[in-house]
């Protein structure tokens, strides 16, 4: 079973930095995809930034461009997003998932259906 567990989060001022951490257990994801997402209240899940752990590809929505960075270490089965410069627009709940069917593949690292393992999210906020 895919479990994946989400920390790092927190509150910052703006122009402030943290980093989230994500530790998948359960499967070998060198393969597939993970991704971050983010939900602000009222407003829909969207992807923040993704992964892929075989070729270390990476893909960022244009939001978060040069400000955010997804990395991997492969040795400790974790994904983390540092995220920098961060803005009040970035305060949400942040999830990080694993795509270990491969339904990513084509361009769909952006997709929350394509992803099928969940973290429990951890809380980003940033005041100005």
């Amino acid at each position: 079973q895919v479990q994946l567990v989400d920390s790092g989060g927190g509150s910052v001022q703006a122009g402030g930095s943290l980093r989230l951490a994500c530790a998948v257990s359960g499967y070998k994801y060198s393969s597939n995809c993970m991704g971050w997402f983010r939900q602000a209240p009222g407003k829909e899940r969207e992807a923040v930034a993704a992964i892929y752990t075989g070729g270390g590809s990476t893909y960022y929505a244009d939001s978060v461009k040069g400000r955010f960075t997804i990395s991997q270490d492969n040795a400790k089965n974790t994904v983390y997003l540092q995220m920098n410069s961060l803005k009040p627009e970035d305060t949400a709940m942040y999830y990080c998932a694993a795509d270990h069917f491969g339904l990513t593949y084509g361009g769909n690292w952006y997709v929350n259906a394509a992803y099928g393992a969940w973290g429990q999210g951890t809380q980003v906020t940033v005041s100005s």
